[in-house]
Formats: structure tokens, sequence, C-alpha cells
């Protein structure tokens, strides 16, 4: 069940009908699914946990809903007479949504962004594209975090790389524009970069990199980069270091069309850590919360965040919302639309407590999220069941599939997966380097016994096994990290492995590699609500053959040697491919299959 507090603009689109076309005070807006076309019943006839929403975002013309199954629906333009949401189409589960003035981006599960707009897809603006596979350099064509801009777009990879794709007119791609206004490819911004920070009505963008140095680039008519009085150039065309930055860690910061919003968290360890906002740019009607030009980075200082601490920031076209620790909602600048929630008052400079209907579902404070459109607003209620999720897949970019290699004494390689080998094996000694020397004495048969066993902690060749026992990690705990990400803070060591059982038989699986493999296991293990203990499935409708295949699959992304592949195996693993729910990614196990059964024939 989600609650959402609604006020500001209620026509393109209507989100609640029957009401005016503004809603002047916050109200609680109940999402009807029954108002969906009738070609569009997927998300009606989920069960009511899956219809939770993960994200709320609204550009000028529309507003978007993203719920946890991964699907998204948009509420149309001016033009779809009717007002009602269409089912976004995108094949892949949707991990997360951004929204410029002109352009829509979502970023998949498995790191693909797909994108619309005028500067995007200039021929078909309402057609979504697969940016990121237009990216020159394939190892950076997963993506990890996605960013709008008013009318571009950014990307930043699992390499900390940065791309842009759109409008440049204000240099906001950090390249001179006098020849090139905008790309339909991404373009290489910067190398380095942890964190990307803009707005959905913003032409300008900063940079963190991982020491903590900012850099910007775009439209700097107000004083809106912050980067002082000396800076007044209207386009800031290549990035430039931002200097005089307030001490502290940079949370977030947030960009309205002339000016920018920081959250900067103190790193005194004597005190409880305590956020500070600071600003810069234009005051009229634009939500700085000072008055003035400020070409530099300012505090906000108001009584008003002196008692709690603030969670969130948002920012719009010309407004700001602030989200504290006791649920407080304050918010200045433009109230043109209502989108500030205080009534007839047109704008607001100085920051004022939004009063807010009475909440339905306060218990956790930080399930509460704010989210400002152009020219409306949302307060609405997330529970955290994404952040498990979204931190167990951006490890895994980090680390990706198969990222090392062993040598057989033949010369062969073996490709393994380095997080199941810092699982598996006691990380306290250089146990790869042990491998290595155990596997360079072995034959290819040989070492993928040794790597089967590591995998599925199963003893498959005693022999092999007493060589490699010392090495294997069975007692001491795994880093903190992958405890974090994919165990309970409560779940003892021997709940790490899920058992499948099969014809009287048991196999260990690691629940990160059933999650990360199968659709199946991912939304049993990271349900809210599903029982998450050590359950026993039955597969054993397949053949021991079929389900060797299978196993190694899931484990190596690779299919086993030594098996020859025939018809019936064929059927029977398309069966398994729909009893695990495993994701069928590039490569794929059923083609691969196919091929290799065609050339032995």
């Amino acid at each position: 069940m989600n609650e959402i507090i609604f006020f500001g603009l209620n026509e393109y689109p209507i989100l609640i009908k029957n009401e005016s076309n503004k809603i002047k005070k916050p109200i609680q807006l109940k999402f009807e699914n029954e108002n969906e076309n009738e070609n569009e019943n997927e998300i009606e006839n989920e069960n009511e946990n899956e219809k939770q929403i993960k994200q709320i975002l609204a550009n000028k013309y529309s507003t978007i809903f993203l719920f946890k199954n991964g699907k998204a629906i948009e509420y149309l333009d001016e033009n779809d007479l009717n007002q009602n949401p269409s089912k976004i189409q995108i094949k892949e589960n949707i991990q997360k949504v951004t929204v410029g003035v002109q352009n829509v981006a979502i970023l998949t599960i498995e790191g693909n962004v797909f994108a619309k707009g005028e500067d995007i897809n200039p021929k078909n603006p309402k057609e979504f594209i697969n940016i990121s596979s237009l990216i020159e350099d394939i190892n950076d064509r997963i993506i990890e975090d996605i960013v709008s801009g008013w009318d571009s777009i950014y990307l930043l990879t699992p390499n900390q790389n940065v791309y842009g794709i759109g409008s440049n007119d204000f240099g906001q791609l950090g390249f001179d524009s006098f020849f090139q206004k905008e790309t339909e490819k991404p373009i290489l911004m910067m190398k380095n970069v942890s964190k990307i920070f803009s707005g959905n009505s913003s032409s300008h963008v900063f940079l963190l990199n991982s020491n903590q140095e900012l850099f910007g680039c775009g439209y700097n008519y107000d004083g809106q980069l912050g980067l002082g009085e000396s800076r007044k150039e209207i386009k800031i065309m290549k990035l430039t270091k931002i200097q005089n930055i307030p001490k502290g860690k940079i949370i977030d910061i947030q960009c309205g069309f002339n000016h920018s919003i920081m959250l900067i968290e103190n790193q005194n360890q004597n005190e409880n850590p305590k956020r500070k906002l600071y600003s810069c740019g234009y005051y009229l009607y634009n939500g700085l919360g000072q008055n003035g030009r400020i070409d530099e980075f300012t505090e906000i200082k108001l009584s008003l965040f002196d008692d709690d601490n603030i969670l969130e920031i948002s920012v719009g076209h010309a407004h700001t919302l602030i989200l504290t620790s006791n649920l407080k909602l304050i918010g200045f600048g433009n109230n043109q639309y209502d989108q500030l929630g205080i009534g007839d008052t047109e704008y607001q400079l100085i920051p004022i407590q939004i009063e807010l209907p009475e909440l339905r579902f306060n218990e956790n404070i930080s399930n509460y999220h704010i989210s400002c459109g152009y020219r409306k607003s949302f307060l609405y209620s997330s529970p955290s069941f994404s952040n498990l999720e979204e931190d167990l897949i951006k490890l895994f970019r980090r680390k990706e599939f198969c990222d090392i290699s062993f040598k057989t004494k033949n010369g062969e390689i073996i490709e393994v997966h380095k997080l199941i080998l810092k699982y598996r094996l006691n990380q306290n000694q250089n146990q790869n380097e042990k491998l290595q020397e155990i596997i360079s004495k072995k034959s290819i048969k040989e070492s993928n016994q040794i790597f089967e066993m590591i995998y599925s902690n199963r003893i498959i060749n005693p022999k092999l096994y007493s060589e490699i026992k010392e090495i294997i990690n069975s007692n001491e705990k795994i880093e903190e990290t992958m405890k974090r990400i994919y165990l309970n803070e409560n779940e003892n060591e021997n709940e790490k492995d899920f058992i499948i059982e099969r014809k009287e038989k048991q196999y260990k699986f690691p629940k990160l590699i059933l999650i990360m493999r199968s659709e199946l296991y991912r939304g049993m293990f990271l349900s809210v609500t599903e029982d998450k203990s050590n359950k026993v499935t039955d597969y054993s409708e397949l053949s021991n053959k079929s389900f060797q295949i299978l196993e190694y699959w899931i484990y190596s992304n690779q299919i086993k040697d030594g098996i020859q592949i025939t018809q019936e195996i064929i059927n029977e693993i398309e069966t398994g491919i729909d009893y695990f729910q495993l994701n069928q990614t590039n490569p794929n196990l059923f083609d691969l299959l196919i091929n290799k059964f065609n050339n032995q024939n």
C-alpha cells in the first residue's frame, strides 16, 4: 500500500478527476488502476504488493509511476483527450526513471538505458530507443545510473565514466557547441566520476569525482553553477572545477532552471551527522531560499532546520521542496501553479513549512520521498524494498561475471566469477594464487570439477576436494558488504545457501547467484512479504543431464563440457528455463544449445 500526497497543476495530465485544475493544498491521491485503458490491465491484475510505487516523476506534460515489479505507466500530455495512463513498452524490468522537460530515460535491471525525446530521437520523439547501445566503447554499455536535464541525459557506467546525449546549446554536455549543438550518440564527458547531479528543468550539470571534487558546465546566466563572481559567462562550455565548496560530504545537488541547491553532511566524528543546505543562482520565483543573486554556494540559515535533520531535497523548474526527519515538508519558490501547496500566494522567497493532511502510513519516515515536477509536487511512501536489489545490482556490475581467468596445465583458460571466489574461499590468505597453482597442474576436466565444487559447495571428486579443502572458507564470515547485501543481519551462516531438491538429492546454491540469475528466486529472496526461509524446491521433472546443464549455467554463464545435446535435453532445458525463470540475456542458453545441437549433427 502506498500513500501519495499531491498538489499543483492538475492538468496535462489530470491526475485527480472531478477536482479543479489547480490543487491549492496537499491532498491524498488514490491511485486508480481502474482508470487504465482496457488493453492496459496488467498492473491492475497484479497483487497488492506488486502495485507498490517505487518512483513518481513528472515533466512538463506527463507524469510517470514506476512500480516495484519493474513496470511503469505514463499519463500522457494534453494531446491525450482521455487523460488515461498507458504502459511504458519496455521488455526489460525497469530499475529507475528520470525525466527532463523534453525527455524520459529508463534504466533497466540489465543496465540498458531506453530514452525518448526531441533531442534524443528527432525522427520519432515519442519512441524509446536504446541509447546505451550507441556508446562506442563496448565496455561502457552497461549503465549504473542515469540523470536527466531539460533536454539532455547523462549516463554513469560501472567504470565511473559519464556520457552525455541530447542538446548542448548551453554547453551542458561539456564540449564547445559552436559547430555542434547536440549529439544523437552518447559522448564521453568525464572519467573517474562517482555521482551526477542535474534536474528536470536544468540546462546545467555537476559531476562529482571520487576525490569529492566538483565540476560543472552548462547554463550560467544567473550564476547557477556556483563558480563565483568572476565567472559570469552565460554558457560554460567545458567542465570547470567548482571552487570554495562547503566543507563536508556532498549528499545531493538538485538543479532548477536558474538555481542549484546543495545538501552537505558534516564529517565531524565527534558529532552526530548534521545536514545543511546551500544554494546559488538568482532568487526571483526560483526556490533559492534567500534573496539576491548568489554566485557561490551559500548556506540557507533558518530555524526551521534546527530541530531535525534533512532527509531529501527535490527541485522543479522554479520551486524547491525539503523533507526533514520529523516529517516536516518545507518549500519555497514559484507557486503560480500551486506547486508549493500554500494557497493563493504566487511565490515564496523564504522557506515555509507546508501543511500536510494526516498521513496514514508514517511509521517509518525513511519510506517517504518527495518529487518536484515542472508544475506539480508529490510526497509519497515507497518502502525500502528497492535498496537491497539496487545495491546488489550495482555490486555485480562492478564485478562482472567470469572476470578472473585460470590456466590449466595444457593452457586452456577457465573464467570464474570473482565474487563467488570471494564468497567461497578463505580471504585471510591469498588463495587465488594457491588455487592457480593447483589448477596449473590439472586437466581441463579436473579443473572444471574443482570449480564446480567451489561453486556448489558439494564434494564431486573426493580426491580433488582434498587438495582444495584448506583454501575453502566454510566457517568464517563473508565480508560485510556481501552480508549487508544478501544476508539478513539475523540470518546465520547455515542460511546463506538455498536448497533445491530433485530425485531425493539436495543441491545447494548461493542465494546471491539465484538472485542474479532467476526472476523466481529474486522475487522470493528480495520480497518484503514472502517467507525468506530456506525453502526446498522440487525439480524432479528434469533429467540429471538437463539439471547439470542448468546448474552449471547458473554458476558460470557457460555450457558444461562433455554432455551430448539431444532434442529431449533441449526440450527439458526450455522447461527448466521456465522453472527457474532464468534471465535470458546475451549469451542466451537456449540459442547456444540449439547451435551446439546443430553442430553435432
